[in-house]
């Protein structure tokens, strides 16, 4: 076995971002520990020393403090982030309740008059955990004034690393379905209701959904889109609610309101869901042409 002692610093964080692209979170140690011993241990020698403090006047002969947190190794159930870590300071590690971080979120969405100012509110909020796990904001991309918006359910490992929305493999489809209907990533508005990517490619949480909701909604209300696009199950149900998947949503124009305004919108496959499974292919055209006669009209 390799040691990270025998890795030179820039093989270590070649081999800690490879590990965080293929979605390893935690490092976990090599030998189980008692922490459970560790924990009574640590207790009895605060209770000695308290006692010691108090029983006769020699407290500053046999006060014995404990052992510092920082030297007590986690456990298999703590977290370690396996990713090089970024400055403190532009990567605030931080616990917010959720209503706060939400209202927070609400408030700096607002505040922004443009889609330049609420990418610089968004790269300034520390509300959503996702970033301090994510290399990049991955923002809105695209030509606002086009009418059209399409939006996907958050960044993958390509999207990430590039810092743009749907890039790689997946993007790659996106430009060809695009394609097909006259279209290109220039002539539209291309975003994701997450702006962060989550560890391992994992669908957002309920939470974090909720701390990104007013940003999404932001962007659709600044960019005041004639047509909108949903892209995947999730990107749908967040949107439009309740459980049904994907193939039930999509093909069907609905009258989104959101952000003061109404826009039509309609649902379809992801590109990950064409790439995976090729038959989706006919279903994902189908809804493209449909989504074509409706701007052409």
């Amino acid at each position: 076995m390799i040691s990270a002692q025998d890795l030179s610093p820039s093989a270590l964080a070649a081999l800690l971002a490879f590990h965080a692209d293929a979605g390893v979170e935690w490092l976990l140690e090599e030998e189980p520990v008692d922490r459970f011993a560790e924990f009574e241990a640590m207790k009895a020698a605060r209770g000695n020393g308290r006692a010691a403090a108090t029983g006769g006047g020699r407290a500053e002969a046999v006060f014995q403090p404990a052992a510092p947190q920082a030297t007590v190794s986690p456990t298999p159930t703590q977290s370690r982030d396996v990713r090089p870590s970024l400055p403190a300071a532009s990567v605030p590690q931080v616990a917010i309740p959720d209503a706060q971080a939400i209202q927070e979120a609400r408030f700096a969405a607002e505040s922004a008059r443009s889609l330049a100012e609420l990418r610089v509110a968004m790269e300034g909020f520390a509300g959503c955990n996702l970033r301090n796990s994510a290399r990049n904001l991955v923002f809105a991309e695209g030509d606002p004034a086009s009418g059209i918006m399409i939006i996907g359910p958050m960044p993958y490992a390509d999207d990430d690393r590039d810092g743009q929305p749907f890039a790689g493999r997946l993007g790659d489809m996106l430009t060809r379905m695009l394609a097909g209907i006259g279209l290109s990533r220039e002539t539209v508005l291309l975003t994701n209701v997450v702006p962060w990517r989550p560890p391992g490619n994992r669908v957002p949480t309920a939470r974090e959904a909720d701390i990104c909701r007013p940003f999404i909604e932001r962007q659709i209300a600044l960019a005041e889109p004639k047509q909108l696009m949903l892209l995947g199950n999730f990107t749908a149900r967040f949107f439009l609610g309740g459980n049904d998947t994907i193939h039930q949503l999509r093909g069907e124009w609905r009258d989104l309101a959101i952000g003061g305004i109404t826009v039509p919108t309609l649902a379809t496959l992801h590109p990950q869901d064409l790439v995976t499974a090729p038959v989706n292919k006919r279903f994902a055209w189908q809804d493209l042409l449909a989504f074509k006669a409706r701007i052409r009209g």
